[in-house]
């Protein structure tokens, strides 16, 4: 369940939080397309995962389909803490640290059983097509980057 606030309490509601950047959790296991031949995961496959996170972000905030193919990264940096395995099912925290006038930098946590592995920060720029020049993020999107607050987590269920 995700909880929603509204702009304005009233006598019978609790006030508004102020708003919050636009955060996701996605869960993801380790595969063995994940791994190297030690049975750890690749330290790429850190970079995927952020990746995955990325998109539910974007789909949730409803324009991942209007940016898609136009939003590469352009830098990303990561902290490797602690060895993921096999199998391992790892907890994905993408959130928005800053948008600027074509960026927008996140930052990002991954983890397992409690402990974080890899923490970093990626920067993406929205341009006028693949390949294109950088562009200004729209105002709405904008608003919906900085403000959206904490998205619907994508878990994986077993079963």
């Amino acid at each position: 369940m995700v909880e929603r606030f509204q702009d304005e309490g009233t006598a019978d509601q609790a006030p508004a939080r102020p708003a919050s950047p636009a955060s996701i959790r996605v869960q993801r296991r380790i595969e063995w397309p994940d791994t190297d031949a030690s049975g750890m995961y690749h330290n790429t496959a850190a970079f995927r995962f952020i990746e995955v996170a990325e998109t539910a972000l974007l789909d949730r905030l409803g324009f991942v389909q209007k940016i898609y193919g136009r939003h590469p990264r352009v830098h990303i940096e990561a902290d490797f803490l602690r060895p993921l395995r096999f199998r391992d099912l790892v907890d994905i925290e993408l959130r928005v640290a800053a948008v600027g006038r074509t960026s927008v930098t996140y930052d990002f946590e991954m983890g397992a059983n409690g402990e974080v592995a890899v923490k970093g920060r990626a920067v993406a720029v929205l341009l006028t097509r693949a390949g294109g020049e950088p562009e200004a993020w729209p105002d709405a999107y904008r608003e919906r980057l900085m403000t959206a607050g904490p998205q619907a987590a994508e878990l994986l269920q077993m079963g």
